[in-house]
């Protein structure tokens, strides 16, 4: 399903019953990265999907994107659906777009799952994400399959599992190259460590042991500045956690989210 939100048509997908909870995918995802925790989520949960802008079937503009224009096209869905207070859960980019809504619009989320994402760019940002960005116009994303993949999970996961290295590698590959840009300038710019603290709904960061794109550190720097905050590093896993190590990230995710329903 789609509506019109922010100038841009945001598709997105609801399944089960119970409260609220958003799902935001990872950069070169689109919402089914989330289909490893729909089984358990949607007995207990109203789940809410949505392709990010330039992702899936959402709309793909040309020109940069930015965290707060992300968070916006959230707030917009959000608004159309009639969903007043929600659950969140964001992995990398959605970790990101999560973070820019709470500061942006306190009082929405009831509680948020942020797993392998960042809250500060690394010095090196800039010529990391220009990179990919070049090496995107000019070749298109299919010369970016290999490296994503290779960044997003463990050897072992990869050379065992080699259905769903073709199932994400056709996500990254269609994933439009205008979406891919404008979202990796968005990213690249990622800064709110320093205001982590005024986020007071309850939070959940986890990340996988072997994330080498946003790593432990990241998570444990988010963990440090969100006061009452929980961490879990999940071993044997990289970047996509919630895929390799599905059922670790999902018994995590649905504990945190119990607790947090019963405090709110």
């Amino acid at each position: 399903m789609k509506v019109k939100a922010n100038s841009i048509d945001i598709n997105y997908e609801i399944e089960g019953s119970g409260p609220w909870l958003t799902m935001s995918h990872s950069l070169a995802c689109n919402l089914h990265m989330w289909d490893p925790q729909m089984a358990v989520l949607t007995k207990k949960f109203k789940v809410l999907r949505y392709d990010t802008r330039g992702h899936g079937q959402s709309s793909a503009p040309d020109g940069e994107y930015t965290l707060d224009q992300l968070a916006d096209d959230v707030k917009g869905l959000l608004d159309a659906l009639k969903v007043k207070q929600t659950h969140w859960a964001g992995l990398s980019m959605g970790g990101m777009i999560g973070q820019a809504f709470a500061l942006k619009y306190p009082g929405v989320f009831q509680s948020m799952v942020l797993a392998d994402t960042t809250s500060r760019r690394p010095p090196d940002a800039a010529k990391m994400w220009g990179e990919r960005i070049q090496n995107a116009q000019q070749k298109g994303m299919d010369a970016l399959v290999e490296s994503t993949l290779g960044r997003w999970f463990t050897e072992p996961y990869r050379n065992s599992h080699k259905d769903v290295m073709a199932r994400i590698g056709n996500d990254i590959r269609r994933t439009p190259v205008a979406g891919f840009v404008g979202c990796c300038q968005a990213i690249s710019r990622v800064d709110y460590l320093d205001r982590l603290k005024e986020i007071k709904c309850p939070v959940l960061v986890m990340v996988g042991e072997q994330d080498h794109g946003t790593p432990p550190d990241a998570a444990r720097a988010i963990h440090q500045n969100l006061k009452g905050s929980e961490l879990k590093i999940i071993p044997s896993a990289a970047h996509l956690s919630n895929i390799e190590q599905a059922q670790v990230f999902n018994e995590a995710m649905i504990g945190f989210l119990d607790r947090a329903s019963k405090r709110s």
